[in-house]
């Protein structure tokens, strides 16, 4: 039976954190090998029906079941991780409050879904006072701060970009705002100066490192409010990840940068041209890497360089040609180049099916990394409050954290 699909918050926060940190253990051999840089999986012998009946389906099929593998039916174990994994990634939205009429010039230069996402996020900003100084975290244009401070309160705006910070303060003198957008590295020594007891500080789809800066200097200058969704768990500078919280710090769990890509694996807003054009990058590469494997005489993926999309439009003998020459690899003169694009399509089919085992735990490692940030947030004497602002559709990175001091 499911749990009531409510916002996690005081012992919920603990005890969820807990259930997912020993599914993900005990899992570690179903997600951590990747398909696309292993022939076969290790857990293939342990479950060779599964995996025949993965490797045997189409590329469209597992496309259609990317952003939803929890419904696939699929042989065992399959069914019972998918209902595992639904079980315990299920969480509630959190309370809206409506936005009332807004002035046209707020939506100045801002693509219509990234729109709909600030408004999403603004309208569930509920905590227990009323925000008296804004902060936005990384603020681009400061589109979201805008939209906050739109009732006179004060806007700090801090982004790195001096261009989007003069846009951005450009934007908000024409509203008459009382905003002021500085430029500053978020990571810099100096930054945590510019916080204060009486911020309410917001970051939606800070990346990595960005947004952990946030949370340990907020917390540090005790701000009184904090809205934090975050973005691109893996653009850390460690090489591992580091637990904010004792509870994921005593855990057995030991994630690196590149596992850290799982949860960010779902894409719900790619158009047909990119997706055309990703399937293609990714059948070459896995055709050349077939094509590498030969001619080295080793079963070892040997990682190459990211190339430009334009190489897309070379022929395909003359793609992995300039593949090889990074590498300094001679290719055999007799390769028979239609022969392995095919086979490099093939693989690619397999692979995207493959995928599907590791998809059922991409909501879970993202929970298991909120978590610890709603768990570091309460050891620093916040209640802190987890849910969704938004539908997955809009974002896939659709969970908002919520911390108020107590």
């Amino acid at each position: 039976m499911l749990p009531n699909a409510f916002p996690l918050t005081g012992s919920d926060l603990l005890q969820r954190f807990q259930a997912l940190d020993g599914f993900l253990l005990e899992h570690q051999a179903l997600w951590r090998p990747k398909p696309f840089t292993l022939l076969e999986l290790p857990w293939e012998r342990d479950h060779p029906e599964l995996a025949a009946w993965l490797r045997n389906r189409s590329l469209d099929e597992a496309d259609m079941a990317h952003n939803t593998p929890e419904q696939l039916v699929a042989p065992a174990p399959f069914p019972a991780l998918a209902a595992a994994a639904a079980q315990l990634c299920v969480i509630g939205e959190l309370p809206g409050a409506p936005l009332g009429k807004l002035a046209n010039q707020l939506t100045v230069d801002v693509p219509g879904r990234k729109w709909q996402q600030i408004e999403a996020f603004a309208s569930r900003l509920n905590f227990a006072e009323a925000p008296q100084q804004w902060l936005d975290w990384c603020a681009g244009k400061g589109h979201l701060g805008r939209l906050l401070a739109r009732d006179g309160k004060p806007l700090l705006s801090l982004e790195v970009d001096k261009a989007l910070v003069e846009d951005g303060q450009r934007l908000s003198d024409r509203l008459q705002l009382r905003a002021r957008h500085h430029q500053q590295d978020v990571l810099a020594t100096e930054a945590g100066e510019h916080l204060q007891a009486g911020h309410t500080a917001v970051a939606l789809h800070a990346c990595g490192d960005l947004h952990v800066r946030l949370l340990k200097l907020a917390s540090s200058r005790s701000c009184r409010q904090l809205a934090v969704a975050p973005c691109c768990y893996n653009r850390i500078e460690s090489e591992y990840y580091q637990p904010l919280s004792h509870t994921a710090q005593s855990s057995a769990l030991l994630l690196s940068r590149d596992d850290l890509r799982l949860p960010l694996a779902e894409t719900v807003t790619a158009g047909a041209r990119v997706r055309r054009q990703r399937d293609t990058s990714m059948a070459r590469r896995l055709a050349f890497d077939l094509l590498q494997r030969e001619v080295r005489r080793s079963n070892d993926y040997l990682p190459t360089p990211s190339v430009p999309p334009t190489w897309l439009d070379k022929p395909f003998a003359d793609y992995c040609r300039d593949l090889a020459a990074l590498r300094a690899l001679d290719l055999p003169a007799d390769t028979d180049w239609q022969e392995l694009e095919a086979r490099g399509w093939q693989r690619l089919a397999q692979v995207r099916n493959l995928e599907l085992v590791r998809g059922l735990f991409r909501r879970p490692m993202e929970l298991w990394l909120l978590l610890d940030r709603a768990l570091f947030l309460e050891e620093q004497g916040y209640r802190a409050t987890l849910g969704a602002f938004c539908a997955t559709r809009l974002t896939p990175r659709n969970l908002l954290l919520l911390a108020e001091r107590t």
